[in-house]
């Protein structure tokens, strides 16, 4: 079986007969990245929230989607739209907080990821502080400081400027290779993270 597996996935919202989704089939394997393209409306948004059920959307859905990992993480496409606390410390450790891990653990996990992303001298900002762009590598630390097995990311470079885009996109190619993370994206501008697929799917 393979890492992720969808098969015959159809999806319509409610009060509608129109099947955003339709006969979906894909394989992921592990440590793969995958950047899912498509016409606006076409459904990419749809699908990858289906693929974490914490925000899968409400209405009719049928098929299978079965994932073989324990942690599935999640950037939205605005920066905004993720960001839950004032501090910059208090972001990156809300979702461990939730997670009954110990202080001492989150404060270890904290720093690391801190360190890891070169974010250590924002610790004690105000998130209002922060650029777009800042906000939505902010984002992305505070996802993988919980060590998602599987990250999916709905269009996240589409508000950033173009310096903030290339300095999200190397962060992800450093993820992927460094702790194996599996990847699925959704762009509408193929070109700008092409280099960074293993495999390009377009619905």
């Amino acid at each position: 079986m393979a890492y992720i597996e969808i098969k015959n996935l159809k999806f319509k919202y409610p009060n509608t007969d129109r099947e955003i989704l339709s006969e979906i089939n894909l394989n992921i394997e592990q440590g793969e990245i995958v950047v899912v393209c498509g016409k606006t409306g076409s459904g990419k948004s749809t699908l990858l929230q289906n693929l974490k059920k914490e925000i899968a959307p409400a209405g009719d859905l049928s098929g299978e989607i079965n994932i073989n990992a324990d942690k599935v993480g999640f950037v939205f496409q605005n920066p905004e739209h993720q960001v839950v606390t004032d501090k910059v410390y208090s972001e990156l450790s809300f979702a461990l907080e939730n997670e009954g891990v110990s202080t001492d653990e989150i404060k270890l996990r904290v720093a690391e990821i801190s360190e890891d992303f070169g974010i250590t001298d924002w610790y004690f900002k105000n998130v209002d502080e922060l650029s777009g762009g800042q906000k939505q590598i902010l984002n992305l630390a505070s996802v993988m400081v919980s060590n998602p097995e599987v990250l999916i990311l709905d269009e996240p470079i589409a508000m950033l400027d173009p310096i903030a885009k290339e300095s999200f996109l190397h962060l992800l190619g450093r993820i992927n290779r460094d702790f194996k993370t599996t990847i699925i994206m959704a762009e509408h501008d193929v070109k700008k993270v092409s280099y960074l697929a293993d495999r390009i799917v377009a619905i």
